[in-house]
């Protein structure tokens, strides 16, 4: 069982898929699998090109697991923990649907979308605050991150985050 509390990096989790003539049948969450008490599940849709993120909340941080239902992400983990010898490690997972990813408390997040439709559920163990969202620009020079994305489609509000160095 993973627990996911106790977790001090992202965890790549393959759910089972069943396919037959009419579609599928995905498992998003499995009790018996994952122990994890969510506030809140959203489901963000994107276009291709699209990259969301890094973000994170300061005061009231997030565990997070990212499950893809549609598309193809390049999903972006940067650990964040100002205390540990992996603070500024980035980590990277190219999720498809049926794979999700969970993470811990103190890391950003963000992914870019790569396929022309992509759905993404997120099931957040800690409400929204928007006074206490933050986060890293996503063309950020030390953190080097490449979205595989040539001409990326970025918020107004994520163009004007700050550096790594600066958070």
């Amino acid at each position: 069982m993973i627990v996911v509390s106790k977790l001090n990096k992202p965890k790549y989790i393959k759910q089972i898929i069943h396919n037959d003539t009419r579609g599928s049948l995905i498992e998003v969450l499995l009790k018996k699998k994952i122990k994890f008490d969510f506030n809140k599940c959203i489901t963000v849709i994107s276009k291709k090109n699209v990259i969301r993120g890094l973000h994170f909340q300061k005061k009231f941080a997030q565990q997070k697991i990212i499950f893809v239902l549609k598309g193809m992400i390049n999903d972006f983990v940067v650990d964040i923990r100002k205390n540990t010898k992996k603070f500024g490690k980035v980590y990277k997972f190219k999720l498809t649907p049926g794979e999700a990813l969970i993470i811990p408390k103190d890391f950003a997040h963000g992914y870019s979308s790569l396929a022309k439709e992509n759905i993404v559920i997120y099931f957040l163990s800690e409400d929204w605050h928007p006074n206490q969202e933050s986060g890293i620009i996503w063309n950020d020079k030390f953190l080097k991150i490449n979205w595989g994305i040539k001409k990326p489609i970025i918020s107004k509000k994520d163009k004007l985050l700050k550096t790594f160095l600066e958070i």
